[in-house]
């Protein structure tokens, strides 16, 4: 099947090993498959799936980091039909227990000896657990409530190949293939819900565009959970032949040690790692001479970077884009034979069949270089968030352009600069954070009586959270103890860096805070 005719992803499974057959496809730890043996693993959870009484259009979810078996589990949901819920492996108990029942999850892929955290145990302090039918163990431990995955395996015999192949066939391009959480402005995460479609299309343009090949090494270390990982990852290397080589944690020190061990060609991330690679004191002593690719995000980049990662890392192409979860992760992106300067300072232009605007608060398109809201139109649009029309309307107008409450500006060629939020969303080691959510966790706290979080600079992890807490009546809480409870109760680029206490939050004249004063506040308090 041509690639412009894939429809769906379980077509797009079975194109790349028809294509690219015993070529490697999957590499982690002990495994080393082809693309047939990958076809073949992820068409045995499918079969699983179906045995175990998963139907069309049953959601299942993912909570584990980046391993071989993530890849199986997931692909599999998409072969069986059904819909898969990816979860942010950062989240506690009680932020994945609210995506699985808005969800109604009926199976979830966890693991319980990631980073010295049980995501079993995080749900048993939640009601989550009850409403699930079964909870399947990828990598550690299972008790008496849970399943190990090879055993969950097993169960694929009691499905035929007949079975497999009509649920297959059964899937079409306008079915949902996952539903992809984002962190709620209003308070909680919302859904959006994407399409076999518009992913297959899209990411195959995008795979095209940075020029990834048939024997590729991709190092990914974007999360799996995220539309990067998953689906910039994953699946395009399916679409062209390149191996996959899961990374479940980032550190940079191994990530340097891997790309001349695992002789990695593409290399994608925010601009903080390659700077960190760059500014490595053993640098030298690594051969980074395999790398030929790297992709990354929508951040201020110094020019002078790009020319580094060319010069001093061997890149042949370095690409910048920018997307979003409710866009199919996509919208804009430069191409690899753009000036440096276009690469480091924009976003890129629009991708193919795809439209890109920059409005008034009106819906006026405005003139170049001027800045306003970035609106964007085009398949890759989601069928909306899920149980929400109301958020959803909110966000994609009527005549389908989706609002990204982003402010940008646009060039005479139709690349984008994204300048500013007009929501208060800041961006923390990559994740989205709203403070909306953020403050609305911590108002729970007994001794927290008024909360507004804002998003100030770090050079670090590009923004970090900044609480102004005015204390309950007759409390004296302890900065220390806010933030560790902070720390327990929520992921943590959500937590706050800060916490100031105040007698008062400043409002206006209809009660709403001053956010743009206490970004003021924060800001000066840093530099003090």
């Amino acid at each position: 099947m041509n690639a412009a005719n894939w429809r769906t992803i379980p077509e797009l499974i079975d194109d790349s090993s028809k294509n690219f057959g015993d070529h490697q496809a999957l590499v982690d730890g002990e495994i080393d498959w082809s693309f047939n043996d990958l076809r073949a693993a992820i068409h045995q959870s499918a079969k699983s799936l179906i045995s175990s009484g998963v139907q069309s259009g049953d959601k299942v979810a993912i909570w584990a980091p980046n391993t071989w078996e993530w890849v199986v589990a997931a692909l599999g949901v998409h072969v069986a039909g059904a819909v898969l819920v990816p979860i942010n492996t950062r989240f506690k108990g009680r932020e994945a227990a609210y995506v699985l029942k808005q969800t109604e999850t009926k199976i979830l892929f966890t693991v319980t000896d990631f980073l010295d955290t049980n995501y079993v145990n995080l749900l048993k302090e939640t009601e989550a657990e009850k409403n699930l039918d079964e909870i399947i163990v990828l990598r550690g431990n299972s008790n008496n409530t849970t399943t190990q995955f090879s055993d969950f395996m097993e169960r694929a015999r009691n499905c035929s190949e007949k079975e497999l192949a009509q649920r297959k066939e059964s899937v079409t391009g306008d079915d949902l293939c996952h539903i992809m959480f984002t962190s709620g402005t209003t308070g909680a995460p919302k859904g959006a819900m994407l399409t076999h479609s518009a992913i297959v299309r899209g990411y195959n343009d995008w795979a095209n565009i940075i020029g990834l090949e048939q024997g590729d090494r991709y190092l990914i270390i974007n999360p799996f959970f995220h539309s990067f990982g998953l689906n910039a990852g994953i699946l395009a290397c399916l679409m062209k032949g390149s191996c996959i080589l899961p990374h479940p944690v980032f550190d940079v020190q191994q990530v340097m040690e891997r790309v001349p061990k695992d002789q990695i060609t593409m290399l994608p991330g925010p601009p903080a790692i390659y700077q960190t690679i760059l500014n490595h004191p053993n640098l030298e002593n690594f051969d980074m001479s395999t790398l030929r690719l790297a992709v990354t995000g929508a951040a201020a980049i110094p020019v002078e970077m790009i020319i580094q990662m060319r010069e001093r890392l061997g890149f042949e192409k370095v690409v910048t884009g920018y997307g979003l979860t409710e866009a199919s992760g996509l919208a804009t992106m430069c191409r690899h034979d753009d000036d440096p300067a276009i690469i480091a300072n924009t976003s890129g232009r629009a991708m193919p069949g795809m439209e890109v605007k920059i409005v008034t608060d009106d819906g006026e398109e405005v003139e170049r270089g001027k800045p306003g809201e970035i609106v964007v139109r085009g398949y890759n649009i989601m069928v909306g968030y899920l149980n929400d029309p109301e958020q959803t309307a909110e966000t994609v107008d009527s005549n389908q352009w989706l609002h990204t409450g982003d402010i940008g500006v646009m060039d005479p060629n139709g690349n984008i600069s994204i300048t500013d939020r007009k929501k208060d969303m800041y961006i923390n080691g990559g994740f989205n954070v709203y403070p909306a959510e953020v403050e609305a966790n911590m108002i729970r706290h007994p001794q927290i009586g008024q909360v507004s979080v804002v998003g100030i600079p770090d050079k670090r992890m590009g923004e970090v959270g900044y609480a102004f807490v005015v204390p309950a009546t007759g409390q004296i809480p302890d900065t220390d103890e806010i933030i560790q409870w902070c720390r327990q109760e929520m992921a943590n680029f959500k937590t706050p860096r800060v916490v100031e206490f105040i007698d008062a939050l400043p409002l206006n004249a209809s009660g709403k805070v001053l956010k743009y004063e206490l970004r003021e506040q924060a800001q000066k308090n840093r530099e003090i």
